[in-house]
């Protein structure tokens, strides 16, 4: 792993927030069966890298990533003011750790946002949340409501700024009018391709916000030889990474990155070395050849 990289930071939007340009996605870290001070060393080599952007929900490892994260960050309190913490709330799972759900279901009511979003600062032990999204959109959102729900957690001080994640254009910019909107976190990858043509990446850069993007990597998709789509893909994005002398996972975030709207991806991964991977993908472009021939492959046919 090289010591000399370095991840910028990027303006998520106008009136948002600084994030780092890849951020460091936790949803995973009950499964790296890390101690708190495996997890501790994570989150300092991340720093070090200028990787000061850490992605969470509440529903994360059956409501327990946040606390885990917070056990790690309370051995190193010093740390909470290099990074930003961004949550998400408005799913309800049935979980032993929520006996009282009894069925699976969105909540985006003011009461439960704010509810969702003090208890994400008891986990994670801080007085604030950088970025707070709505999780996933709610048949039964009311966009006045959530607009006010924000605007009282931000004039308690225990919330910055605040997003959407897997919004389409139509919900986001509803929500934005009401209230100023730092992103929209949408799943994008070399396997799945629809923010590029369903106007969301369109919309967004319209009014010049940064969407962030989950599964990069199409959840282990390109590294499975039991994917058509994924082998073929994978074949292309090989090539090119040997061309240019880069890892595979570089050639990935730098052709996500290289859009217009400035997409601010996610990692997954509790090695490092992946992280590393995605943060290289900064120092370089494609030429636009090599970005049409991994579309090309995406799609499976040419452009018209």
């Amino acid at each position: 792993m090289s010591h000399d990289l370095s991840c910028p930071a990027i303006v998520t939007s106008k009136d948002g927030l600084a994030l780092s340009r890849i951020v460091a996605g936790m949803w995973r870290m009950n499964e790296w069966k890390m101690t708190p001070q495996q997890r501790l060393s994570f989150i300092e080599q991340c720093l070090e890298m200028g990787v000061t952007s850490f992605d969470h929900a509440d529903i994360y490892g059956g409501y327990g990533v946040e606390a885990v994260f917070g056990e790690a960050l309370a051995l190193q309190p010093s740390l909470r003011a290099r990074m930003q913490l961004v949550s998400k709330c408005g799913i309800k799972l049935v979980n032993a750790a929520r006996p009282e759900h009894t069925i699976q279901h969105y909540d985006t009511s003011a009461s439960h946002i704010i509810a969702s979003a003090e208890n994400s600062l008891r986990q994670l032990g801080t007085d604030h949340l950088d970025l707070l999204l709505i999780h996933r959109p709610d048949p039964l959102m009311q966009f006045d409501e959530i607009a006010d729900a924000f605007r009282r957690l931000r004039q308690d001080g225990k919330v910055l700024h605040f997003g959407v994640s897997n919004f389409s254009r139509h919900q986001f910019e509803s929500l934005n009018r009401r209230i100023a909107l730092a992103t929209n976190q949408v799943e994008f990858s070399p396997l799945c391709v629809a923010p590029m043509f369903d106007e969301t990446f369109d919309g967004l850069q319209d009014v010049g916000v940064s969407p962030m993007i989950w599964s990069p990597l199409a959840g282990g998709r390109l590294f499975s030889k039991d994917d058509a789509a994924g082998v073929r893909v994978s074949a292309v994005i090989q090539k090119i990474a040997d061309e240019l002398r880069r890892p595979f996972g570089s050639v990935v975030f730098a052709w996500i990155m290289q859009l217009p709207s400035r997409p601010i991806p996610l990692t997954g991964s509790g090695r490092i070395e992946a992280v590393a991977e995605a943060v290289e993908a900064t120092q370089f472009s494609l030429s636009r050849g090599q970005w049409f021939e991994i579309l090309r492959a995406a799609r499976g046919h040419e452009v018209a």
